[in-house]
């Protein structure tokens, strides 16, 4: 099969699935561009923009693409029976958290990486998209070890032990004195 062929096929496939959306449908009625060509055309424009970061843009267009595709995914999620796909954007939210925590700490120093907003948007595409689980190799990979210290060390604390044994022994004299607690 040529690489002709080969595009056709995708092409063909991708205006299949487009069909599911009414929306999609009548704007290719109105532009005049076929379904398939006008989706990927869009895509590679946002990708685009988003490499050259026009004005700022790339900010904006990369923390949508974290917000609002996993955003709809998780809302079908909350509706759907099963509980596979709520874990799959539960992960999500919680990757994505920590990684907006490290980058809000370290903004000065990725304000210097070339194209760090086309980078961080197809992170974010990976760890949304349902069909790539990123947000379970990440968090397997990356969060639950770091958070796994960080309660271990914090449960672990004189401070908490502290404050724990001081409420115990707060409830056990109340409750000795005949106080309802």
């Amino acid at each position: 099969m040529s690489y002709q062929d080969q595009a056709f096929a995708i092409v063909s496939k991708l205006d299949k699935e487009l069909d599911k959306y009414p929306i999609v449908d009548k704007i290719s009625k109105q532009v005049g561009v076929p379904k398939a060509y006008g989706v990927l055309g869009g895509v590679g424009l946002y990708l685009f923009l988003i490499f050259l970061n026009f004005g700022g843009i790339g900010e904006l267009l990369a923390n949508l693409a974290g917000f609002v595709i996993p955003g709809y995914y998780s809302l079908l999620a909350l509706d759907s029976p099963g509980s596979a796909d709520d874990t799959q954007y539960l992960t999500y939210w919680v990757v994505f958290a920590f990684f907006s925590v490290i980058e809000f700490w370290s903004r000065a120093i990725l304000y210097w990486v070339p194209f760090y907003w086309f980078f961080k948007t197809i992170f974010v595409l990976y760890l949304g998209l349902p069909q790539f689980h990123g947000a379970q190799v990440v968090y397997k990979a990356i969060v639950k070890p770091v958070s796994a210290k960080l309660v271990r060390s914090v449960g672990s604390s004189s401070v908490a032990s502290n404050l724990k044994a001081q409420a115990e022994a707060a409830t056990s004299s109340a409750t000795s004195t005949g106080v309802d607690i």
